[in-house]
């Protein structure tokens, strides 16, 4: 169903909350960690770094419960809509998204930086 071979045995996973559609954070599944997200019914990753399976919010409380899966058209990523439980807090720096840095745009194409005419 999930093509891991393209990333040698890895696909980015998206995690959006199901209520506003707010992306939350992005990881890295492998087909364990998936088998492990739909058992269990909460958000697992593989961790590259340290090279083992680990569990969203295992120690903080913070867990990302599964609200459902769905994968791309090229079947090589994944998209879970959760339920933030806990404080409501997914980010490692306590925020609510990781996505939170921003970077500017070197372009004066007005279209692609949002900017009205």
């Amino acid at each position: 169903m999930i093509d891991f071979e393209k990333m040698q045995g890895l696909v980015p996973a998206v995690v959006v909350d199901d209520q506003s559609g707010e992306v939350l954070m992005l990881g890295f599944m492998d087909e364990a960690a998936l088998d492990r997200t739909r058992q269990l019914g909460y958000v697992t990753f593989y961790s590259r770094t340290r090279k083992e399976l680990w569990t969203k919010g295992e120690t903080s409380g913070n867990r990302l419960k599964v609200v459902s899966l769905t994968t791309d058209c090229d079947r090589d990523s994944v998209l879970a809509r959760v339920e933030v439980q806990g404080e409501g807090v997914v980010c490692h720096l306590r925020r609510r998204s990781c996505f939170t840095e921003p970077i500017s745009l070197n372009c004066t194409d007005t279209a692609a930086t949002g900017d009205r005419l």
